[in-house]
């Protein structure tokens, strides 16, 4: 069985000391007694704790340090929500590395492995369970953005599109569309929030529609061209589409111009996450738009009251909120 590598967390506890104290006495620093001192250093000997080579070299022990986990860099919205964390940190002169999973389960998993040593708290992204977390990056907080959470340790940022996927498909009908497709995330076994979300917005209007007016798409402008064709393929009188994020949106619309079809006259077309990149495009993406810089803040921030504090008990959940609301641009 694989011996558990031994953290920087895991020797101060046993001394009874933060880690910052921990790592001021490693680098023999002055700030701290000697007795404090020669505590640290027995129980890093008696756990055998070498620092990693990251820790001694990228990172110094004496500054907070965060790690971003995020699925895809390539992806604007994930490149948003890191620029914004990235000014966050830096105004408290905090270091943040980042890790892209490759929207990967196993990939996520690699990343566990190695990140438990290298940093004080994590936020980001994560599909696996709970339990992964907690067995491979014991004693670090995690805030979760965009998922909830059950162990106390942790924390989420939860991002709330429900009213402004209902004034997309608001929107949507009252310009007179009735038969309006979904392009979805097709990663995930199960369907999206964001298509419960439609579905239960169409109901409101009166729709009646099924499962068939969706269609799973990569996460790519190569994916939603290709499930806008399938959608069409199904449903060829389809006058609308909302899509799980916009850059399935953006594939979309130029799919739809390949196909002789207008946007919006022909095919109106509203993404989910208002992209800075939606608004150069041609016609501009109308979108459900998420604050990418106050979720980006928000996470920092969340991270400042779990080092401060151990757990968020008296944190009011609806502070942790970060909801969309309609982006009325032109495709639309």
């Amino acid at each position: 069985m694989e011996r558990k590598r031994v953290t920087i967390h895991d020797v101060a506890r046993t001394a009874g000391v933060s880690r910052q104290t921990v790592s001021r006495a490693l680098n023999d620093k002055a700030e701290i007694d000697g007795a404090t001192k020669q505590r640290v250093l027995d129980a890093a000997r008696e756990l055998d704790y070498r620092p990693s080579r990251f820790a001694r070299g990228l990172v110094r022990q004496d500054t907070t340090t965060i790690g971003l986990v995020v699925p895809d860099l390539l992806n604007p919205f994930f490149t948003e929500v890191a620029s914004s964390a990235l000014d966050a940190a830096r105004a408290r002169e905090w270091h943040v590395v980042i890790y892209d999973t490759a929207d990967n389960a196993e990939q996520e998993l690699s990343t566990l492995k190695v990140i438990g040593s290298q940093v004080d708290a994590i936020v980001g992204y994560f599909s696996l369970p709970e339990s992964d977390l907690d067995s491979h990056v014991p004693g670090v907080p995690v805030v979760f953005i965009g998922r909830e959470h059950q162990n106390p340790r942790f924390s989420s940022i939860r991002i709330d599109g429900e009213d402004g996927v209902r004034e997309a498909v608001t929107h949507l009908v009252k310009a007179g569309h009735r038969r309006i497709g979904m392009l979805d995330h097709n990663r995930r076994p199960e369907p999206s929030i964001r298509q419960h979300w439609f579905f239960a917005a169409a109901a409101e209007q009166g729709l009646e529609l099924d499962t068939s007016w969706v269609v799973g798409a990569s996460q790519s402008i190569e994916g939603g061209a290709e499930a806008l064709d399938e959608l069409l393929a199904a449903h060829a009188d389809v006058t609308a589409i909302f899509t799980f994020n916009d850059i399935i949106a953006i594939g979309a619309m130029r799919q739809a111009r390949k196909r002789g079809l207008r946007v919006p006259a022909d095919l109106a077309v509203i993404g989910f996450d208002g992209l800075e990149l939606g608004a150069i495009m041609e016609p501009p993406l109308t979108s459900v738009g998420i604050d990418t810089r106050r979720l980006g803040t928000l996470a920092v921030d969340q991270v400042a009251r779990l080092l401060a504090r151990g757990d968020t008990t008296a944190q009011d959940p609806e502070d942790l909120v970060v909801r969309a609301s309609l982006l009325l641009r032109d495709s639309a």
